[in-house]
């Protein structure tokens, strides 16, 4: 990896390999395990769906940043703030990447970002993803006097920002959150070089910044032939950096069932899905963060993996 002014940067922590350089397609799952997005989890029932996803061979655990709750978007996330929540996660786990999905730098102060990151980089042993946004709940700019219309600007400055706070000691750094000169260093330093970044969506950047900066890409659900053209197009701006969407799925009873449309994903029998992750792999997708949305959380997700995952392997 590298930065934009050619520096050598290492990325690659413990999460970062296991999410990306294992042989094939590997899969992550999003909290709240437990489906439980409106009010505050079970935290004991979501620490047993941890373990239980770590055991059953899945390689990722994301969390939300949701600052405020706004019924009309329709979920809390998994309601905690991710830095205590991963923190939490990674004293119940072992080797599991943990995934920020993601993180919204426009609301937040990038010396915070840096040090409350690279702490829970730390207390995992490097176990940390970052995905970064720009933010998309109209509300929150507002209540952070943050004007939307700069999210652009703000996410490329805060960025940069964040990445030089972990990569420089007593660093000089200045932009419309503030100043930090003279002998001022943030601590502690992440375990390698960088967290690797990866900008959510378009993150009102480019492609080409994105491939630039980004240590990978984490899309939204797409149609397969959408994603194909987003891959391959990608892979000619970034080359081997990964790229990785978010899908939701249902498990229907029927094994054979076909596939019915949800939002950002689809209700299917499980051979449909094995043979849809097979095409999502053929066209170059590296990770993908199922979202389980059946009822019973535990039996979902072992289903899922001993019909799919185990099936990878």
């Amino acid at each position: 990896m590298s930065t934009a002014n050619g520096t050598a940067t290492d990325c690659r922590n413990a999460g970062y390999r296991r999410l990306f350089e294992r042989d094939g397609l590997t899969f992550g799952t999003g909290f709240p395990l437990t489906g439980t997005n409106r009010s505050t989890p079970d935290i004991e029932r979501e620490l047993e769906l941890a373990r239980l996803a770590e055991s059953l061979g899945f390689a990722g655990l994301w969390a939300r940043d949701v600052p405020t709750y706004w019924p009309k978007f329709g979920d809390a996330g998994q309601t905690f703030d991710p830095w205590p929540w991963l923190s939490h996660v990674a004293a119940e786990t072992d080797e599991i990447a943990l995934g920020t999905a993601s993180i919204v730098l426009t609301l937040r102060q990038p010396i915070h970002v840096a040090k409350s990151a690279a702490t829970v980089d730390r207390l995992s042993d490097g176990r940390l993803v970052l995905g970064v946004a720009s933010g998309d709940r109209d509300p929150e700019f507002p209540a952070f006097d943050v004007d939307r219309e700069d999210r652009g600007d703000l996410f490329r400055d805060r960025f940069e920002a964040v990445r030089t706070l972990w990569r420089e000691e007593y660093p000089e750094l200045e932009g419309e959150w503030g100043r930090l000169e003279g002998d001022l260093d943030v601590v502690p330093k992440p375990t390698t070089d960088t967290i690797p970044m990866l900008p959510t969506g378009n993150a009102r950047q480019s492609r080409e910044w994105i491939a630039e900066h980004g240590d990978g890409w984490l899309f939204y659900h797409l149609p397969e032939r959408t994603l194909e053209d987003y891959v391959e197009q990608w892979r000619a701006d970034a080359g081997e950096k990964p790229y990785a969407m978010a899908v939701r799925v249902e498990l229907a009873d029927d094994p054979e069932a076909e596939p019915e449309p949800l939002h950002l994903g689809y209700r299917a029998g499980i051979e449909w899905f094995r043979d849809y992750f097979d095409r999502l792999e053929a066209s170059g997708l590296d990770h993908v963060i199922v979202s389980l949305e059946n009822e019973n959380s535990e039996t979902a997700l072992r289903r899922f993996a001993e019909e799919i995952v185990d099936n990878r392997e």
